[in-house]
């Protein structure tokens, strides 16, 4: 992000490290979507109540869910519970689980890196000199990004 998107170092060092903990927008979609395949899969139907609260569930859950594989699979059981759905068909998902499981993280590390751009844009005007600065000000001896010709890396400031 700061390099390809040149976003700001104290905008990604804030937004992402609370986006990995709280932002888990795959998680939440995953959630609900695992929990109304099982709900057709048992033919019950949901209204709009069960709707309702089954977003709310999968984000809440999806909120406290730890950032590591398959943890959807086991908040999934709160939101099937919330619903009245049987947990036990949770065990059908489990087989395409570790599938899922690398698009719920795209989706999750695409939303933070998005909420970073949308900070960083929304408050370029607010944040006072930072180390961009001090890195626009680098530059190689030689002109290469390697340092100067004796190959020891160091990197003199202009």
């Amino acid at each position: 992000l700061e390099e390809n998107n040149h976003v700001d170092s104290c905008v990604t060092r804030f937004v992402l490290p609370v986006g990995a903990t709280i932002n888990m927008d795959g998680t939440a979609l995953y959630e609900a979507v695992g929990a109304i395949f099982i709900a057709q899969l048992n033919d019950m139907k949901l209204d709009i109540g069960q709707i309702i609260t089954c977003s709310l569930t999968a984000t809440a859950a999806s909120i406290g869910a730890a950032s590591v594989p398959s943890a959807g699979l086991v908040t999934m059981l709160l939101v099937l519970t919330a619903l009245q759905l049987p947990t036990r068909d949770v065990t059908l998902i489990l087989a395409v689980d570790w599938l899922l499981d690398r698009f719920r993280t795209s989706i999750n590390v695409l939303g933070d890196a998005v909420g970073a751009g949308i900070v960083d844009h929304l408050s370029r005007g607010d944040l006072g000199p930072t180390d961009r600065a001090e890195e626009l000000h680098m530059v190689a001896v030689d002109g290469a990004a390697g340092g100067d010709k004796s190959g020891n890396g160091h990197v003199k400031a202009n």
